[in-house]
């Protein structure tokens, strides 16, 4: 297929971000619990530490287990009325459940743990991009970041230059340039 030709007239979309252990739940957590899209996740974790400390490790896995329990099943009215949860509350505290997860459960983080889950996902990323009818991994868009980067690069250099870019970008430019 041409490039010229390339048209999905479909949502597709697949990101790869996270954050370790409890520090995600404030973060995003609550977005794949409560958000208006589904979002499927995967968890991965270790059964021993590379830094053991006391027991932050079972604190880890048993929030690792306990999110993915509750994207699974959520809880209901019925369980909140049954707990004497206050009526205004109950619909900030119901969770739906039924969102999909994965959990990937490892020895521990080596190596060759790493390399295998960054073949993992390199692979989900080619598969997906089969079926979609896509090369995931020509990037245009990450290629006009670098060639107008290029371009910016040497105006940051010299307070004298002349901006030619839009409106915002010319702004943040001038402040860059009265740093300190």
């Amino acid at each position: 297929m041409a490039k010229k030709d390339l048209y999905i007239n479909y949502d597709i979309e697949s990101n790869f971000w996270g954050e370790p252990g409890t520090n995600g739940q404030h973060s995003f957590y609550q977005l794949i619990h409560q958000g208006t899209q589904l979002i499927p996740c995967d968890f991965i974790g270790f059964n021993h530490s590379i830094n053991p400390l006391s027991n932050h490790q079972d604190l880890l896995i048993s929030n690792v287990f306990a999110q993915t329990d509750a994207l699974a099943f959520g809880k209901t009215r019925k369980q909140l009325e049954a707990e004497g949860v206050d009526e205004s509350l109950i619909p900030a505290r119901t969770f739906d459940g039924n969102r999909p997860s994965n959990t990937i459960l490892a020895e521990r983080l080596t190596p060759a743990t790493l390399g295998a889950l960054i073949a993992l996902y390199e692979h989900s990323v080619f598969t997906q991009g089969v079926i979609w009818g896509i090369d995931s991994f020509d990037q245009w868009g990450v290629q006009l970041g670098k060639v107008l980067a290029n371009r910016i690069l040497p105006e940051l250099k010299s307070k004298d230059s002349p901006l030619a870019h839009d409106r915002s970008t010319n702004e943040l430019l001038r402040r860059f340039r009265q740093k300190a």
